[in-house]
């Protein structure tokens, strides 16, 4: 039996290769325009396809899991991503790399609904927040490398290329993960009774999405928008992605950072009040600042602070008995708010002719999370019994 910190190392390395794909569009988006003859607000739909078979398989992701088990679901996964990475890389149609998006975009959906479950399997009662922590941060690390990588490769042999790229680490995480993972020999699925979650704690859990996802849509504006907004402003294709990414690689550490804080201040809200607060404040200094660097930094330290707190709200109105299915309303409500969330953002730059509307755009939907938070809580107060 492998330990569970190796078989946590293996899950992170494969759901790496998900923040990888997703950010294959946004960190060439100045090549896409010029191969395709698109606009950012084409870029910005293609960015928010992958998540748009979310809204769809959320809620029976989990059910298709346990019928088919964990590593046969999460391989058959890895084959979508990678046939939709294909298609995009081999077809110079844009219709086609709407498909592929789409394809890639269902297999990115079934693996994380479904990888979250693996690493509760192997952690449940031991170091299980300490665990879901770093698994989280697969997202940015993918992205952040990504955003390194990618636009690179594509200055140097074109978007075909950087497509067959991501295709290369979804295979190697396609064999990592069929020659290493195992069940836990404790994994044993109970029966839970059967219940039904009352009209407040539905109200609640959906208020709780709304805020996950639009927390996750103003951090998304960062790193799908920033390389063309640094391209706006003068920088090469690669030296704005390297200086974009700064902020995915410092938020591995605000993310865990801010969880801690919550946990040992006793005091989650302020933590994710005060964070969506100082990321809005950000969100809008970037494009207006000279000091580019220093306030890239600061968005890094300050954007993943309220990850933790905002993912605590479920399981306030949740019994365990009614926590699969609040947590596929809450997935539901996050991935419909991701797919709507860049088309918004790359709209707002085609009407304005500057990124830079999209990272105003990402303030605004920050500064929305505060009502929605007090939101819950009034409708928390009124939900009866314990949770």
């Amino acid at each position: 039996m492998r330990s569970r910190w190796f078989i946590l190392a293996v899950l992170f390395t494969v759901r790496l290769t998900m923040g990888f794909q997703f950010q294959s569009v946004a960190a060439v988006a100045p090549l896409l325009g010029q191969t395709f003859g698109v606009s950012l607000a084409d870029i910005g739909i293609l960015i928010g396809l992958y998540f748009t078979p979310g809204v769809a398989l959320a809620l029976p992701g989990g059910a298709i899991g346990r019928r088919f088990g964990d590593k046969p679901m999460v391989l058959a996964a890895l084959q979508l991503m990678l046939i939709g990475g294909l298609a995009m890389a081999l077809s110079g149609a844009w219709t086609v790399q709407i498909a592929g998006r789409l394809i890639a975009g269902a297999g990115g959906v079934l693996l994380n609904v479904q990888m979250t479950k693996m690493v509760a399997d192997w952690f449940a009662g031991k170091e299980i927040a300490t665990a879901m922590a770093i698994f989280v941060n697969s997202w940015p690390a993918g992205v952040a490398i990504a955003l390194l990588t990618l636009p690179s490769i594509g200055a140097a042999d074109g978007v075909g290329a950087v497509y067959l790229a991501v295709a290369a680490l979804i295979g190697l995480a396609f064999v990592l993960l069929a020659a290493t993972y195992q069940s836990p020999a404790s994994s044993v699925t109970q029966a839970a009774p059967s219940a039904r979650l009352n009209r407040q704690a539905v109200i609640a859990v959906v208020a709780a999405g709304l805020i996950w996802g639009l927390y996750n849509v103003g951090f998304a504006m960062i790193f799908s928008f920033g390389p063309s907004l640094l391209v706006e402003r003068g920088w090469s294709i690669s030296a704005a992605g390297s200086i974009i990414s700064i902020v995915l690689w410092l938020a591995v550490i605000s993310v865990p950072a801010g969880g801690y804080l919550a946990d040992r201040s006793g005091r989650p809200e302020w933590v994710l009040v005060g964070g969506c607060i100082l990321f809005a404040i950000l969100m809008i200094a970037l494009p207006r600042s000279g000091a580019v660097v220093s306030t890239v930094v600061a968005l890094g330290l300050v954007c993943g602070q309220p990850a933790g707190p905002i993912l605590s709200l479920p399981a306030r109105v949740l019994a365990p008995a009614t926590r699969a299915i609040g947590m596929g309303i809450f997935y539901t409500l996050y991935y419909a708010t991701m797919m709507l969330g860049p088309i918004v953002g790359g709209a707002c730059a085609k009407w304005t002719g500057s990124a830079s509307a999209a990272f105003d755009y990402g303030a605004a939907v920050l500064l929305a999370c505060p009502p929605l938070l007090w939101a819950f809580n009034r409708i928390r107060a009124t939900i009866p019994g314990p949770a």
